[in-house]
């Protein structure tokens, strides 16, 4: 199994300019071979909580046509994407949510982030269950950011039979998660950990990218570096 970590600078607020980049992202990923594309927290507005307390017109649908060219992409690609936005939740509440768009274009299933952080808990609604979704036989958790802050996350997704853990993030150069969060889950409960970052400036500082992912011992097995938008493979099979 063939996993894709991306990173790209979203552009803030403008929804069909970063749906493009990500559509784009899902083809060359999927061309290289990989059957799931993981994508940053918020990629689908930018990181911007405030801009989107104060823009209604930011929260999507689940069945938003707006994500009409992830869906489209994912199917000539053959791929999954793991693609995070403000999504409408109940009658008016918007969950930070995890949309997993199957290799038919339709949702695999949504996860609303549990653990909110700072100005993110005036804005969204926490989610209540964790995130599962199975492809090719392999089984998947999701987490968002500051939930993987949280072992009892991973160590929920080992003991339900999930290798993959799939960590949509936004992270700056200074923030210690790359050494004391994602390797230690990774070590700690056997788990490919498989992160999706940013690029450029957001409401909460720089994105300095390094997607990638961590092996089951906790070592680094892909990293994207920091400079250049775009993604890399990791082989997350038994």
């Amino acid at each position: 199994m063939i996993v894709a970590a991306s990173q790209f600078a979203p552009v803030a607020g403008d929804i069909d300019a970063n749906v493009r980049t990500i559509a784009g992202l899902i083809r060359e990923a999927g061309a290289a071979g990989a059957r799931v594309v993981v994508f940053a927290e918020l990629c689908l507005t930018g990181y911007e909580p405030t801009l989107i307390r104060d823009t209604p017109s930011l929260v999507l649908a689940e069945d938003d046509g707006r994500l009409g060219p992830v869906r489209e992409a994912c199917r000539e690609a053959r791929a999954a994407a793991v693609v995070n936005g403000p999504v409408r939740k109940g009658a008016s509440g918007i969950g930070l949510a995890t949309l997993v768009i199957g290799p038919d274009g339709g949702t695999l299933t949504r996860y609303d982030k549990r653990n909110l952080y700072g100005i993110e808990a005036e804005v969204f609604v926490p989610g209540t269950v964790d995130g599962r979704f199975a492809l090719d036989g392999v089984r998947f958790a999701l987490a968002t950011c500051y939930d993987n802050r949280f072992p009892e996350l991973a160590e929920r997704a080992a003991a339900d039979g999930c290798p993959v853990y799939l960590a949509s993030s936004v992270l700056g150069a200074d923030n210690d998660s790359f050494e004391k969060v994602y390797p230690v889950r990774a070590r700690d409960f056997g788990l490919y950990v498989v992160l999706g970052n940013v690029l450029g400036p957001n409401e909460d500082g720089v994105g300095c990218g390094g997607a990638g992912a961590w092996g089951p011992d906790g070592r680094r097995i892909a990293d994207a570096g920091g400079g250049e938008a775009g993604f890399v493979l990791a082989d997350v099979g038994p």
